[in-house]
């Protein structure tokens, strides 16, 4: 269904010309991911500026029945900012919302719009002598509202929790075009459901955020870094336990990975090296940091590990000397996806299970697919100290990529039963999108889709918003 001209203007007269994006060419990029693994058509595309402006978009489009796509940076990994293929949807990016309203250092707490880029947010908190701590490869592009929307993770959860702990309020414009203004920096406020924790993580199924409240930390002024080499899975979950134990809060983070993810990256991102003189099973990558200038946080690192080595948990260890070696060792952590984009077609998946059953899920899923679909390599690695595991897997050597595709459906089932049968998720930080709504709804508890599907019909009644993405088309 085309939209018409009445339509068409009664937009234009509400976020004006610079607010309206009709040329195709212009329009190309919103209907593409960064990967180019998913593509749509749309309508138009709309770019409102206030809030109000989004509210009055909002409202056209449920009065004349049109869905809308929102969309932030479109950096996710699961299409849930693309449109479908029809070409009836619009898609309302939020990127022109870019204010940063408030900066409360005596509650500590800043309030920014949907369309910031994160590490404009993160700048904006140094420069005020804080820190917003959310840390994550796309921080570059990727904006707040598409955080919130998928409740990102990153390499800090550990310390500092998902975007769901670092947020106290929201601003949302509901299907209907009304505006729920949750903006309230308050740590306790005990008057019935907290309404803001609907749309965290609802992936514009439920509403648009246009603003939030986001939590400020003190600024961390020492750090260390720590490559070590592991003997198993096991050992990383002693030595997290172990290192948690010495350190408490100053373990910020503590990333997983298989020796075949680091040959992924020496082989193909360029200016990596091996930080150790032989090869190894697997390695954590472990940083400390602390509110105190010079803290000793080398010196407790070293103490932990020389424990860790007496018990046979560490093979051999690293600690980065300065900033610059720091940098090196997360480019070998930071590096793995890209890098296994040149392997041919890569199978992602980012699932979570109770941290103590990692060992057992990767020995358990590793056998599992390795008897099915002989020579796959698997691609394992993340963030262990909340049990979200990135289970990759790239084709064998030599296989066709067309043929190796064609086995997608067959590889997620075996890994997502796997990840059901150790109580864990399908998706741990990227979201459900296009990509797994029938997934999650064959391996989530059928009562928790029914009591999702009640509240996706009682405040998007006509299925307006983000159709087909965190349910599957047909299934609201």
């Amino acid at each position: 269904m085309a939209l018409s001209p009445e339509f068409i203007h009664s937009i234009e007269q509400v976020v004006g010309a610079a607010g309206v994006v009709r040329d195709p060419a212009l329009m190309a990029s919103y209907l593409t991911d960064w990967r180019n693994a998913y593509q749509g058509q749309a309508a138009l595309v709309v770019r409102p500026a206030t809030t109000e402006e989004v509210a009055a978009v909002v409202r056209l489009c449920h009065d004349a029945r049109v869905a809308v796509v929102p969309q932030g940076g479109n950096t996710g990994l699961c299409g849930g900012s693309i449109p479908d293929a029809s070409g009836t949807e619009l898609v309302l990016s939020l990127t022109r919302m870019k204010r940063i309203r408030d900066i409360d250092l005596a509650n500590e707490t800043v309030t920014v719009e949907a369309g910031v880029i994160l590490r404009q947010l993160q700048e904006a908190a140094s420069e005020a002598g804080r820190l917003f701590p959310l840390s994550l490869g796309a921080e570059g592009s990727c904006t707040v509202g598409g955080n919130l929307a998928t409740n990102a993770g990153g390499t800090a959860v550990l310390r500092y929790g998902n975007m769901r702990e670092l947020t106290l309020g929201l601003e949302v414009v509901l299907p209907d075009g009304r505006i729920w203004n949750g903006l309230r920096g308050l740590r306790k406020d005990n008057t019935g459901y907290d309404l803001k924790h609907w749309f965290i993580g609802s992936e514009g199924t439920l509403g648009i955020i246009t603003a939030a409240v986001l939590k400020l930390f003190p600024a961390t002024h020492s750090k260390a870094t720590a490559w070590v080499a592991l003997p198993s899975p096991q050992a990383a979950v002693d030595l997290i336990g172990h290192v948690r134990g010495l350190c408490a809060d100053r373990l910020t983070g503590f990333e997983m990975m298989s020796r075949q993810s680091v040959e992924f990256v020496l082989e193909h991102v360029a200016g990596c090296s091996d930080p150790l003189a032989e090869p190894h099973p697997w390695y954590a990558l472990i940083e400390l940091r602390d509110t105190v200038p010079d803290a000793p946080l080398a010196q407790l690192l070293e103490t932990g590990l020389g424990h860790a080595f007496e018990k046979a948990w560490v093979l051999d260890a690293v600690i980065a000397s300065n900033h610059a070696q720091a940098a090196a060792l997360w480019a070998l952590r930071e590096g793995i996806s890209e890098a296994q984009n040149h392997e041919g077609p890569s199978l992602k998946h980012d699932i979570s299970v109770p941290v103590s059953q990692i060992p057992a899920f990767i020995e358990h899923t590793d056998r599992a697919l390795q008897d099915q679909f002989p020579g796959v390599r698997i691609v394992s690695y993340g963030h262990m100290g909340d049990g979200n595991l990135h289970y990759n897997i790239s084709k064998p050597l030599g296989h066709a990529d067309a043929a190796f595709k064609s086995q997608e459906q067959a590889i997620m089932n075996v890994i997502y039963r796997m990840t059901s049968s150790y109580n864990g998720s399908i998706s741990a930080e990227h979201g459900l999108g296009q990509a797994k709504p029938r997934a999650a709804a064959q391996f989530k508890d059928p009562l928790e889709m029914e009591l999702m599907r009640a509240i996706k019909r009682t405040l998007d009644p006509l299925g307006l918003m983000n159709p087909g993405k965190v349910f599957a088309a047909g299934l609201e």
